[in-house]
């Protein structure tokens, strides 16, 4: 079962990275009705089967090497007890050179929240909460499906503060069904008046067959025209930096020395391994994924068989591609200079008459040797993106 994914494409690679592991928890108490993730409802005995499993497939990895950040995501990690985590964070450390002050986030729904549990985590090592709240009304939030309402967010959160976490993360979601602007931003100034140390800002999308869509037809809710979601998205961002908040990738602000470490993997070329059902992996020059239903990843894993369903070694235009396309996530944007050395690349000789347009336009900002996204840009990234797939 091991997985030792080294060779072509390593070379590319001048020094080992500093790897983030990525631990996917695809159990939820509800599904809420918008989601398409990899997840499942909560059943006990399933739980310890894929926790025991996710134990031996970290064990079993041979090519282990340092590591900075580790990330619980889901699904719901907060259904896990703190001794789950503990487990699994020990297991983290034996099989590779965790950082003694590594980032490790848990993703957490407002209703698991207790003083209890939240003291147990921080015992277990959890660094980094990252509450799902989405809304601050509770009107939007049945409409979402969750189980928490907006006070209990907000309780949610001092608990957290109370139990010593002074890292904590908010996501908050816009463009809801029958959303007004005005709607968003009493809960990004709830957010605001809370003072989290991070927050992610996500537009509603709703995939083909989400329950959500059939909701919405039968309450008459519709999401507002796409002027308006550029709105909330410019509004939000201009509170949350009035306060202090600084953006640094599309959806994502921070306080200063509070940017997402294991997050700024994905978009700044860095390197990270996942474990679980459905997990994604990319480390020198391969990207692998693993199997994604529960219980075959359970048989494969218990069985002493991979769990890895596809891996395929990236080609160099495959990792520089992909090393621009995220690269304009982050407000930064990406360094052409640094592209060009390591890819032997001139970004502008090669795209430049299709990416002028964009400049021109006020979409993308070249200053110097740095390539960014506008703020009006960042709502039109995937067109700039095709450039260059």
């Amino acid at each position: 079962m091991a997985r030792r994914l080294d060779g072509a494409g390593a070379s590319l690679l001048a020094a080992p990275t500093v790897l983030g592991l990525y631990l996917h928890i695809p159990f939820c108490d509800a599904i809420c009705n918008y989601c398409n993730f990899n997840r499942g409802l909560f059943d006990a005995g399933l739980k310890r089967r894929y926790l025991d499993a996710l134990s031996l497939e970290i064990a079993s990895y041979e090519d282990a090497g340092r590591v900075d950040s580790v990330f619980f995501g889901g699904g719901t990690p907060s259904v896990l007890e703190p001794s789950d985590v503990s487990g699994l964070i020990a297991r983290c450390r034996s099989s590779f050179d965790v950082d003694p002050a590594a980032e490790i986030t848990l993703e957490m729904n407002p209703e698991t929240a207790s003083r209890e549990r939240l003291d147990g985590y921080r015992a277990a090592g959890v660094t980094r909460l990252s509450l799902g709240v989405q809304s601050f009304r509770d009107e939007e939030l049945r409409r979402l499906g969750r189980l928490h309402t907006a006070d209990r967010a907000i309780e949610a959160f001092g608990l957290a503060r109370a139990a010593g976490f002074d890292d904590i993360s908010i996501d908050l979601m816009a463009w809801l069904p029958a959303q007004t602007v005005p709607h968003w931003i009493e809960s990004v100034e709830t957010l605001v008046d809370l003072g989290p140390d991070h927050a992610s800002l996500y537009l509603l999308e709703l995939y083909p067959n989400a329950p959500l869509k059939e909701e919405m037809a039968r309450g008459g809710w519709s999401q507002a025209p796409d002027d308006t979601a550029a709105e909330m998205y410019h509004a939000g961002l201009d509170r949350l930096g009035a306060a202090g908040y600084r953006q640094y990738e599309i959806s994502n602000v921070a306080r200063p020395g509070r940017r997402s470490r294991h997050n700024l993997k994905y978009w700044s070329d860095g390197a990270w391994v996942g474990f679980g059902c459905g997990a994604h992996s990319t480390r020198d020059g391969r990207r692998w994924h693993n199997v994604s239903e529960t219980g075959r990843y359970i048989d494969r894993v218990s069985g002493g068989t991979s769990p890895v369903a596809s891996c395929r070694t990236l080609s160099a235009e495959e990792r520089l591609t992909d090393m621009l396309f995220l690269g304009l996530h982050l407000s930064e944007g990406i360094d052409l200079t640094a592209i060009e050395r390591r890819y032997d690349v001139n970004v502008w000789a090669r795209w430049g008459c299709e990416l002028a347009p964009f400049v021109e336009g006020g979409v993308l900002a070249r200053e110097g040797n740095r390539l960014r996204l506008t703020r009006d840009g960042m709502l039109l990234a995937n067109e700039v993106m095709r450039v260059f797939v």
